[in-house]
């Protein structure tokens, strides 16, 4: 009889497991570089001379096309992989608001509905930062778009103050599980020449500085900051500047989590340059999300290799990966030596997933 009733009791406890795990609701939240997804059309106000009909890269109508169903593509193979659409989804390389409009439009992502929250930058090669999200699982509450500002007193080596110009931050306000969250996309100065590293850290400066006094504001707020930050998250602008720590224990109020330099460490990476791997395209987690008390959202553990856990993925798949010649193993991209190769983007995309 007592054996009955063993077999009875951990039946139960299985059973009940199994149920909370089909009611546990975890929301991915990610970011990709979209690689210049640009329209064809001449935009006066805009540099997108190589992507129309006649430009250098001869931008047809159908390579348009082609592009926009391959980023499709991967939202939605991330989506099956996950079995859920990303809830929130930070983008950047996006020349304006209509290559968003017929990007939520396509076949395999329609069904997700996905929202847009975009504003025109100044950026001098045209191009954005947006956030797409789902309106059946986040609130807007609202938005804005902070400007790239220069510290007084500070020399930024190489950079013409006057002309520079650069992506906005965008910051989206809402609530997401009936929880405030405040999200903010970010596209940071180029690598290109070597040069920036200021440029980068005044970026992150920028980033830290609105987070800290919307924490000032709403104190139990969740903050997620993502993008293509032009820097690895060991660099001074992501450890330094925006304060990521490697280890949640190391977390304190005024710090973020970073989840992708234990990764990075491990030899992880979501873009390749002259042979080095690096981490660029980053998510990171203020204090109330990453030791958030039990009941309430927080991080989550999601890449198990060799019994490690991680708390990112890298979605890195054999057809988004250059598979032969001089790029072998590289993200496959759009361009290659000048030539349309019909691929993704020359960066894997990344995200986070939280839940209670």
């Amino acid at each position: 009889m007592k054996r009955i009733l063993l077999i009875l009791a951990i039946l139960l406890t299985a059973i009940t497991c199994l149920d909370a795990q089909k009611t546990k609701q975890n929301y991915v939240i990610g970011f990709y570089n979209l690689e210049n997804l640009f329209d064809t059309y001449d935009d006066p106000v805009k540099n997108d001379a190589e992507f129309l009909p006649d430009g250098a890269n001869r931008w047809t109508e159908a390579k348009y096309r082609k592009k926009l169903s391959n980023m499709a593509h991967v939202i939605a193979e991330m989506a099956k992989s996950n079995k859920r659409f990303h809830t929130i989804l930070g983008v950047s390389e996006i020349e304006n608001r209509l290559v968003l409009e017929d990007l939520v439009c396509e076949p395999e992502i329609a069904s997700a509905n996905y929202q847009i929250v975009h504003y025109e930058s100044p950026d001098r090669r045209g191009v954005d930062v947006a956030l797409l999200y789902r309106p059946d699982q986040f609130t807007l509450l609202d938005s804005e778009s902070i400007p790239f500002t220069f510290e007084k007193g500070v020399e930024y080596a190489d950079t013409d103050t006057a002309y520079f110009r650069t992506r906005d931050i965008l910051m989206v306000h809402g609530l997401l599980a009936d929880e405030e969250f405040a999200f903010y996309v970010c596209h940071l100065p180029s690598r290109v020449g070597g040069k920036g590293g200021n440029l980068r850290s005044r970026g992150a400066q920028i980033a830290y500085e609105h987070a800290m006094k919307m924490m000032e504001k709403h104190p139990d707020i969740k903050i997620v900051v993502m993008g293509d930050m032009n820097d690895n998250p060991t660099d001074e602008s992501m450890a330094v500047c925006l304060h990521g720590k490697e280890k949640i224990e190391d977390v304190t109020p005024t710090d973020f989590y970073s989840p992708y330099l234990s990764m990075l460490k491990a030899g992880y990476g979501s873009l390749c340059y002259q042979g080095t791997w690096s981490i660029y395209d980053l998510e990171l987690v203020n204090y109330n999300l990453a030791a958030a008390p039990k009941g309430g959202l927080r991080i989550q553990p999601v890449t198990n290799n060799k019994k490690k856990w991680y708390d990112g993925v890298i979605f890195k798949r054999p057809w988004l990966t250059t598979q032969e010649g001089q790029y072998a193993g590289y993200p496959f991209r759009t361009f290659s030596n000048g030539a349309f190769v019909g691929g993704y983007s020359d960066h894997y995309p990344t995200y986070i997933v939280v839940g209670k």
